[in-house]
């Protein structure tokens, strides 16, 4: 059950495709909004960035204009989302209603902002971080999401979505993270007409291909409709090929992450960085 979505408001361009992505995916499922904006501490930023000048002139000139631009995010944060509220109608609330109206709530916290986000994301069903437009991910918050939150990750395209996906296809491999990503993802399996469990050959064992065929099963037995498609990998690797199958099929894309010891390389570099680099489709993530 996904009832509650956190979102950053990170009080950049970039929030409000963010923030009606995750409306896509609240008003179907009847889920409740979050928005967080966690303001930065200048003083203590200013002492871990700057430990060794000497001179109180210098800190003093640089916090201040870190608390100008901070009060400038924060501000231009606060006034998208009440844009953002005012423009599609959502109710803002503190405390859940009888009405089946979606509704949001402003959250602003200051300090850490890896701290902050993995305080509220502990308690919410879900998490919606957005992509930069030069396709760069936050690697705090994406490292505080996935090691830290214990919960699901949606990121969503750089174009911002409308509706959920009507197909979801799972990227399948045998591991605990896959599964788990399986779990979270159901609300979303529920309303899809379509859902595709995909293994690429290269990676693919006779256990891989069982489990696939395991996963449709139980899946049917769920009561949805699925199928298992194996992909041979093109030439320019099992990432590009999976990739280029689910966008095909315009998808939400569902796949676990590797272990706690691999997750540098996870978002940094490989298979999944790949996935997300250059994914045109949203991507839902469980570690």
């Amino acid at each position: 059950m996904i009832k509650t979505i956190l979102v950053p408001a990170t009080g950049t361009d970039m929030d409000t495709g963010v923030f009606s992505s995750a409306l896509a995916a609240a008003r179907p499922l009847g889920a409740h909004l979050g928005f967080l904006h966690i303001g930065l501490d200048a003083a203590t930023f200013a002492a871990t960035i700057m430990p060794e000048v000497s001179s109180g002139h210098v800190v003093t000139d640089v916090i201040a204009r870190m608390e100008e631009e901070a009060q400038q995010l924060e501000q231009k944060a606060k006034h998208l989302f009440e844009s953002f509220c005012q423009r599609e109608g959502l109710v803002v609330a503190e405390t859940p209603s009888t009405q089946p109206t979606t509704s949001a709530r402003w959250f602003e916290e200051h300090g850490s902002q890896a701290e902050w986000l993995s305080e509220y994301a502990r308690t919410a069903d879900l998490l919606v971080i957005g992509r930069s437009e030069d396709q760069r991910f936050p690697s705090d918050m994406l490292e505080t999401a996935l090691i830290n939150s214990g919960r699901p990750l949606l990121i969503p395209p750089l174009a911002p979505m409308s509706a959920l996906p009507d197909t979801v296809v799972i990227a399948w491999k045998s591991t605990p993270e896959a599964a788990r990503a399986v779990t979270a993802a159901m609300p979303f399996l529920a309303l899809a007409r379509h859902i595709v469990i995909m293994t690429v050959a290269e990676d693919e064992t006779a256990i891989e291909e069982e489990g696939a065929a395991r996963l449709m099963s139980n899946l049917c037995w769920d009561g949805f409709s699925a199928s298992v498609h194996r992909l041979q990998p093109g030439a320019q690797g099992a990432a590009e090929t999976l990739l280029a199958a689910a966008r095909e099929q315009a998808a939400l894309l569902v796949m676990g992450g590797y272990g706690h010891s691999r997750i540098r390389e996870w978002i940094f570099g490989g298979f999944t960085q790949r996935i997300l680099r250059d994914a045109e489709i949203p991507v839902l993530i469980a570690h």
